[in-house]
């Protein structure tokens, strides 16, 4: 395994959107494996046609890409795995700021990279974006297979300079995220079952969250757009909530 050579991993359903503008986004790096959940349209094609491997991995009743991440990671064939969504682009500063950082005697496990989103047809301020650990080291790199989980890299991981982001192509509208909260929520039970969530919890953490987002992050700065995008979060919390009291009520009968 050669010390300097770079995998992207892709996982995929259904992503024939923007797949060929994200595979043309990564073609300079050293493999992409694209790791499917056995999609019904085009995207295993648009793969093929770019030269990608292609690895399977069954989805069965999964609801997001989780479950099959480690899969993905460990398929890949050289020492460091960037792995990008099926909705994002790689820029070439950000790739030759890769490439020069694994070079460098300090360089860490893994590295958080800026992700830069659009709601409501915008990108907005820098409070709407987020780090996600992306860049690391394949080799002992384990994902837990929850949502909204980060991979578990054995060794030092820090932060990217913000000038190098990774591009969300997805523009979420209200609808689009109301579904995604669903299939996300049910998933955050299955990760939090353990946790004793009770009537403070219901609103305590919905108004945390929505502080947190449209005060202290600085959401109010993005108009009317930042109140809708902190109330989101707000009311994800509390579904998410009310969703593991439900499964302990259940239980009880």
């Amino acid at each position: 395994m050669e010390e300097n050579k770079i995998s992207v991993v892709i996982n995929t359903y259904n992503a024939e959107e923007f797949l060929q503008q994200v595979i043309d986004s990564v073609k300079e790096f050293d493999e992409i494996v694209i790791c499917d959940m056995e999609s019904t349209d085009h995207t295993v094609e648009i793969a093929q046609r770019n030269g990608c491997r292609v690895v399977t991995f069954p989805k069965g009743n999964h609801k997001s890409a989780e479950p099959a991440r480690t899969f993905a990671i460990q398929s890949a064939t050289s020492k460091w795995v960037l792995v990008v969504d099926a909705d994002e682009l790689i820029s070439p500063e950000l790739r030759q700021y890769l490439y020069r950082r694994i070079t460098e005697p300090d360089c860490p496990a893994g590295l958080y990279l800026f992700r830069r989103n659009k709601f409501i047809g915008k990108y907005g301020r820098d409070w709407s974006h987020d780090y996600q650990l992306r860049f690391f080291i394949r080799e002992g790199t384990v994902w837990p297979p929850y949502v909204h989980t980060f991979p578990e890299v054995q060794g030092r991981v820090e932060r990217a300079p913000v000038q190098y982001a990774i591009i969300h192509l997805a523009d979420e509208s209200i609808r689009y995220w109301v579904t995604k909260m669903n299939e996300y929520t049910d998933n955050e039970v299955d990760k939090k079952a353990e946790r004793n969530y009770g009537l403070c919890a219901l609103f305590m953490r919905p108004t945390w969250r929505f502080l947190r987002n449209y005060l202290l992050m600085g959401g109010f700065r993005n108009g009317r757009r930042g109140l809708l995008q902190a109330l989101q979060w707000a009311l994800y919390q509390q579904i998410m909530v009310m969703k593991i009291m439900e499964k302990k009520l259940r239980s009880e009968l």
